[in-house]
């Protein structure tokens, strides 16, 4: 029998270092919220492939829309003979997108060729350089995304030097003093420091810090951010890459505040577990680029498409949406109750089923724990429960349950981290 040590063993002298792996434990299959490894041990799955799957693993509508389309073709490029579906999902998401402007969509393959792309029609659509993003976000790893990047280890480190003309201002971080006011100060700040308002092609926010520790912006300060770009002819990019597609409650987080985007970016959980991602934005700064200035062999593939499409039945028919806010509200509950007993338990946040638990080594000084934090997800691991953390100083416990799992997998999975957390 093929055993995670050995699959490990052999994974560390096939691979790079540099693509690091959380735990060393190999997947043989996986259904809704549930892993099975090689040696048929099963997991409770509060990771979700980081929130790509909130219809689940391999939800049967995502699985049979791709093994029909794979009876009639799998590739072709949709930029030399293009196909159907990837004309209907455009349409889709520009129907779903936020707000009553005319919408156009174009896709590819990976959430740091969306945001590459966003920039690229920015800076064409406005004639400017100068994009802001936030500290603590993450928005992929090639070398304009890193640069967008607010986080240097382990994502940007040795990588350099950088796109120019990229700036970062404070994300509002209450729990750590950092008010929506502060945030906003930063953004002007830069404007008297470092760019004028007039070489800044577009402000790029994460509307839930992912990476950073799973923080939601206030809702007044993604309002006050609209107004200033509009202020200043800036346009507004929301990447929506991992709170899209109903993780927050809504299909997309930004909704919660009432505010439309001049672009977004969205991948993660659009394919429900087949690469794809996509720009959606306002239908006259998406035609900015000429012809052929944008594009990609697989971007907005057959497979993907087809997937993409059956992931919003999905997520329509089974009221997932709804299903976010139900699950969101449990999580939070259960968590804060564990906090009455845990001091290390700072702060329980999230917006919809996108929960974040920030562990500190106690609740005066606000220090982060950084290595608990650690040993709860090996500990998680080791009763059954995949569990991933994040944050800017790495001590947030992050829930990404599929939003299809059953009430009785999340009392579970919430049950192993109890245990996790008296463990650790």
């Amino acid at each position: 029998m093929t055993t995670n040590a050995d699959l490990h063993r052999r994974r560390l002298e096939a691979i790079p270092r540099g693509i690091a792996t959380s735990f060393p434990v190999y997947v043989d299959r996986a259904r809704n919220a549930e892993i099975w490894d090689v040696e048929g041990r099963r997991y409770v799955d509060f990771a979700g492939g980081i929130a790509v799957v909130n219809t689940g693993h391999l939800h049967p509508r995502v699985q049979a829309a791709v093994a029909a389309q794979l009876d009639r073709f799998s590739h072709t490029c949709f930029m030399v003979t293009p196909y159907e579906s990837a004309v209907t999902l455009a349409e889709k998401l520009n129907q779903l997108a936020p707000g009553q402007t005319p919408k156009k969509t174009a896709f590819f393959n990976s959430g740091a060729e969306a945001v590459e792309n966003a920039v690229k029609i920015a800076r064409s659509y406005t004639g400017r350089p100068g994009v802001i993003a936030f500290s603590g976000s993450f928005h992929g790893r090639t070398l304009m995304a890193l640069a967008l990047t607010g986080k240097v280890h382990p994502y940007k480190a040795g990588f350099g030097p950088f796109p120019a003309d990229v700036h970062h201002a404070p994300y509002p971080y209450p729990y750590r003093g950092v008010s929506a006011a502060d945030a906003l100060a930063g953004v002007e700040r830069i404007f008297k420091d470092d760019m004028e308002p007039e070489r800044v092609a577009a402000i790029l926010i994460e509307p839930v810090l992912g990476e950073g520790g799973y923080i939601p912006a206030p809702f007044d300060f993604l309002t006050d951010l609209r107004d200033l770009c509009d202020r200043h002819g800036i346009l507004l990019i929301a990447d929506e890459i991992q709170t899209g597609f109903g993780r927050t409650g809504r299909w997309f987080a930004l909704e919660h505040a009432g505010v439309e985007p001049d672009l977004m970016t969205t991948a993660k959980s659009l394919g429900g577990g087949f690469p794809i991602s996509a720009v959606t934005g306002k239908a006259e700064v998406m035609d900015a680029p000429g012809p052929g200035g944008l594009g990609g062999t697989y971007g907005g593939s057959p497979m993907s498409c087809a997937a993409a499409l059956a992931v919003i039945e999905v997520i329509e028919e089974e009221g997932l949406i709804d299903r976010a806010q139900s699950i969101g509200g449990h999580v939070v509950k259960v968590i804060e109750g564990m906090a009455e007993t845990d001091p290390g338990i700072g702060e329980v946040r999230g917006l919809g089923a996108m929960v974040g638990v920030e562990m500190v080594k106690d609740g005066e000084s606000r220090e982060p724990d950084p290595e608990r934090t650690k040993a709860i997800t090996i500990a998680a691991l080791e009763q059954g429960l995949v569990v991933l953390s994040c944050g800017v100083y790495g001590n947030v416990l992050r829930v990404m349950v599929p939003l299809s799992a059953s009430d009785e997998i999340v009392d579970e999975g919430l049950e192993i981290l109890g245990r996790a957390l008296v463990m650790a």
